[in-house]
């Protein structure tokens, strides 16, 4: 049965033409899904049905900087899932959020535009043998060629193309004072997270467009100018619930929409794109997967690949929270008159505090090896300053009120979870375990971010703003207490990698080679973040999008 045709303009209408077959499958609408499905139909003449499992289109709220905010904790457009409890946690199970709308994170996060280190990507390249294509050389003309930067060019940038890159347009009183405050202590200011070194403090790039201040999420950029090709099928509201497999080639996709199940062909190749959770589910719902783990639900193996859900990686963070006095930052400001007054001057002149994120300045440190002789880039810190007192749930004693967070998060973690399959039944969520601080120098390093945030919050000029550490609280001062917060307090910074990995031929662990095949099927390729061996120093959207526009330049030769 073919699929309906769906979204083919800018505010997700269906349509009534049908397509009995395709050339290609992509199977999730996410960041990698819409470059992936955006490439095949504008540069290849490919006939393409991309499937979401979510929404055609978010609330208009979302299209504003500021507006991600109403959103952090719905699930209007988030899949909520929960990591198995964490012995190391003392049992919790830290929730973990993954997009669920025609655009995927890209349109519901905080938009932050950020590359990593170029020692990231040429890690990947040793990992698989030089010359493998996934070098920072190899991806930066992908970065630059998706890349409208509104001031930024040369080099590392560029302009021109469908991805709106700016910075935001509003920096308040407490992000400026970081990063002075941390150039006080030895850091340089860099004005260009994405430039020649990621090491320093400055200002983060968003992808917002930086004439309209309007949010431009992968739908956005990559999406809307094709909606009404015809050789572009998207359809929303439709999740995949298998792999059609027949004598070992990917010849199409089980999905569910409006209540049928349907089969869809594809005569060239699928490609999954799904996310770091879904797609080793779909994976091993096919039957491509640990043997083992496949027969404990009753399902035929056609590929024993034991990488198939392993690697699993995230950023973590823990806050620092301290008490201000004055209004420096954005207490209140979505609430009563100042949300209206914030409101009105958005819509008339494009300025204000809609038009930021909150999450405006951020540090790439090393708090093993601070100092002005430290001039290398392998920062192992990403320190967030968040201008007003931010949790993610609530805290007894801990009331909201003017302030700041300092949120350090540990780049490159060495634990690694695990994605596995709950049962055999395609509705059922993935059993995730993050198995965040499961190895002790991830905890050390944590640890070690929060006391230089306490050194930022002691220093001149933020400490004149400051009244008091709020939490942990300043006599929590031995690494045993803070050890504790952290274990109370640590959660995603929602950049999940890892769980299909690329590698080469003698590694039994990588389930994808390095044009990102499916060990053992043909015609199947994974282009989302799960392909990552390693993960990433920083925000994993840009990523996401450069590796998706590698991915196809590798397939289509």
């Amino acid at each position: 049965m073919a699929a309906s045709r769906a979204g083919k303009d800018p505010d997700g209408k269906a349509g009534n033409s049908a397509m009995k077959d395709y050339d290609y499958i992509v199977v999730g609408g996410g960041s990698s899904g819409c470059v992936t499905a955006s490439r095949l139909v504008q540069d290849h003449g490919a006939r393409v049905l991309l499937l979401e499992a979510g929404p055609a289109k978010p609330s208009p709220v979302l299209a504003m900087p500021a507006g991600y905010m109403k959103f952090l904790a719905s699930d209007a457009y988030l899949t909520m899932h929960k990591s198995v409890p964490q012995p190391q946690l003392d049992g919790r199970a830290p929730i973990i959020p993954q997009g669920r709308v025609l655009g995927g994170g890209s349109a519901v996060n905080a938009m932050v535009y950020m590359r990593g280190q170029a020692a990231d990507y040429d890690r990947w390249d040793r990992y698989l043998g030089q010359g493998s294509g996934w070098s920072y050389r190899d991806l930066l003309p992908h970065f630059k060629r998706q890349e409208d930067n509104d001031h930024l060019a040369g080099e590392f940038h560029g302009v021109g193309g469908p991805l709106k890159v700016s910075h935001l347009g509003h920096h308040c009183a407490m992000s400026q004072a970081f990063v002075k405050t941390v150039q006080g202590l030895g850091y340089p200011h860099n004005p260009d997270f994405n430039g020649a070194q990621q090491r320093g403090v400055g200002f983060m790039q968003h992808t917002i467009d930086g004439a309209t201040r309007r949010r431009c999420s992968a739908r956005d950029a990559f999406l809307a100018p094709l909606m009404n090709d015809p050789r572009l099928t998207i359809l929303t509201d439709a999740s995949a619930t298998g792999l059609i497999i027949e004598q070992g080639c990917a010849n199409g996709v089980r999905y569910v929409h409006a209540g049928q199940t349907i089969e869809a062909r594809a005569s060239a190749e699928v490609i999954l794109t799904a996310g770091t959770y879904i797609t080793p589910k779909l994976l091993m719902l096919s039957g491509v997967g640990p043997a083992a783990h496949l027969k404990e639900h009753d399902i035929a193996t056609k590929v024993d690949l034991p990488g198939v859900g392993q690697n699993l990686q995230d950023h973590h963070e823990v806050p620092l929270i301290a008490a201000a006095n004055g209004p420096y930052g954005y207490f209140g400001q979505d609430r009563g008159l100042a949300m209206l007054r914030n409101g009105l001057q958005y819509l008339l002149f494009k300025s204000g505090p809609v038009t930021t994120t909150g999450v405006e300045a951020c540090a790439f440190i090393d708090p093993d090896n601070h100092g002005p002789d430290n001039h290398g880039d392998e920062s192992t810190i990403q320190l967030y300053c968040v201008p007003t007192v931010y949790l993610d749930r609530d805290i007894s004693g801990i009331a909201p009120c003017e302030g700041v967070t300092l949120t350090p998060g540990v780049l490159r973690p060495k634990a690694r979870g695990s994605v596995k399959l709950r049962s055999a039944d395609p509705a059922a969520p993935p059993l995730v375990d993050c198995n965040f601080f499961g190895h002790p120098d991830d905890l050390r390093l944590q640890v070690a971010g929060l006391r230089f945030a306490r050194k930022i919050m002691a220093a001149a000029p933020m400490r004149d703003m400051l009244t008091s550490e709020l939490f942990p609280g300043a006599e929590k001062a031995s690494d045993a207490d803070l050890e504790a917060h952290c274990k109370r307090m640590v959660k995603t910074t929602y950049h999940p990698v890892g769980t299909c990995r690329m590698g080469p031929d003698g590694d039994a662990s990588a389930v994808l080679d390095a044009k990102l095949r499916v060990r053992g099927v043909d015609k199947l390729r994974v282009f989302d973040l799960s392909m990552m061996p390693s993960i990433t120093s920083g925000n994993t959207n840009a990523p996401a999008l450069a590796i998706a526009d590698r991915a196809v330049a590798l397939m289509m030769g």
